[in-house]
């Protein structure tokens, strides 16, 4: 499998995820012609899409899904909640694929599983994918780690965590307090010491790459969220950490199957 963060932040998220038959999108947070650009950027074409699954209906997750759809003939994966809360800004889509969260959804030689996190719109999910040999987890827009969570993302080959906002940044930023208290939330975003311990409660001998995504352009640093990480990973020395950027696709990144270390 290989994968690539088109981008990651607060103005638009979009994941291009591929096996060897198969190529699906998370999320579709930018413009249909941003997202073209971003694929041809990583080598790869708005035609190669065989399916858009959906998180959730913030605009920055779906702002570019419902022409997507309508223009590229994609059907559009989410569960009831998500597609109704959604439904104006997404409009009438190619082929609209309802599932019920925690499902498994078959795409051709992809199985998609759903799990439900937290953040404050109708239903929110992280996805798990998998081509049976080695298997990528997406977890951004939560406010809490869950046992679900931890249960779900276990044992994955790759991992696309929250890493959202420093908490002292964000006590001394610009932010009014009532969007600090919704950032800090069990239903805002993770801080880097809780996506911190979340990476180490995960990390082991499948792992074998880490992306710190969906970091805050005021509230974090790149540097602040990799030192949190860097202590999560220690002991797997070999566990490649990455941040994925708001401006720009993250070059295509191969996942080895059935890598175990002991």
């Amino acid at each position: 499998m290989r994968f690539s963060i088109l981008g990651s932040g607060s103005r638009g998220n979009s994941v291009f995820l591929e096996s060897k038959k198969t190529s699906i999108l998370i999320d579709a947070g930018f413009s249909c012609k941003a997202i073209e650009l971003r694929l041809h950027s990583i080598g790869r074409e708005l035609s190669d899409i065989s399916a858009l699954c959906l998180t959730h209906e913030h605009n920055d997750h779906i702002s570019g899904a419902g022409i997507l759809s309508r223009k590229c003939k994609i059907p559009v994966y989410a569960n009831t909640c998500t597609l109704s809360a959604g439904e104006k800004r997404l409009g009438n889509l190619f082929a609209r694929k309802e599932f019920e969260t925690g499902d498994f959804v078959q795409i051709d030689d992809l199985m998609v599983r759903s799990f439900r996190i937290s953040h404050d719109t109708a239903d929110p999910v992280g996805f798990v994918v998998s081509d049976g040999h080695s298997s990528i987890g997406y977890c951004t827009d939560t406010g809490k780690v869950s046992h679900l969570m931890l249960q779900r993302l276990r044992g994955c080959s790759a991992l696309i965590l929250e890493f959202n906002h420093n908490l002292e940044m964000l006590k001394n930023g610009p932010y009014p307090l009532p969007l600090q208290q919704r950032v800090r939330s069990n239903m805002g975003h993770l801080n880097n010491e809780d996506a911190a311990a979340c990476l180490a409660d995960l990390i082991g001998p499948h792992l074998q790459i880490a992306v710190l995504a969906h970091l805050s352009e005021t509230n974090n640093t790149p540097l602040l969220a990799r030192e949190a990480a860097r202590a999560a990973v220690r002991q797997w020395g070999e566990t490649a950490l990455l941040i994925a950027a708001q401006d720009k696709a993250l070059p295509l990144v191969e996942i080895l199957e059935d890598v175990k270390r002991e």
